[in-house]
């Protein structure tokens, strides 16, 4: 089934996008131009990522009934200084003291089955075509 995502250009630099009933905001950084108003697309996309690896993680131990209140995940990015484009991803899930140590790998292989970070590592065919009017 194909679904449609209407982006719209609201002014300035801002690009939001309605999708199922949302509407996303992005706006470009001051520096860059733009008021700083919402995240960057680049942010978005990297927050796509950290909390598709929190959902994996949340699931997980509510299944378990482990709680979640002390449970985070944090997302470490390095940028190579010549291309200026992200080298590596590092992901930290920080569990409570409560958490048994005999599911710290299957909580990792959880995460390993985000679908963000699967369809990053076997992506989709981009198609990208012009039409002028309606």
């Amino acid at each position: 089934m194909d679904r449609e995502m209407k982006i719209s250009f609201p002014g300035g630099l801002r690009v939001d996008a309605e999708y199922k009933g949302f509407v996303i905001k992005t706006d470009q950084p001051a520096y860059s131009g733009g008021d700083g108003s919402a995240p960057a697309p680049f942010d978005l996309f990297l927050a796509s990522i950290a909390t598709c690896a929190g959902i994996y993680v949340l699931f997980f131990c509510q299944r378990r009934e482990i709680p979640t209140e002390k449970a985070a995940v944090v997302m470490k990015t390095r940028r190579n200084p010549e291309t200026k484009r992200i080298e590596k991803i590092s992901i930290e899930i920080q569990l409570p003291p409560e958490f048994p140590e005999k599911y710290k790998k299957a909580v990792i292989k959880a995460v390993d089955s985000c679908s963000v970070t699967e369809h990053i590592l076997d992506p989709p065919a981009f198609e990208v075509a012009a039409k002028i009017g309606n």
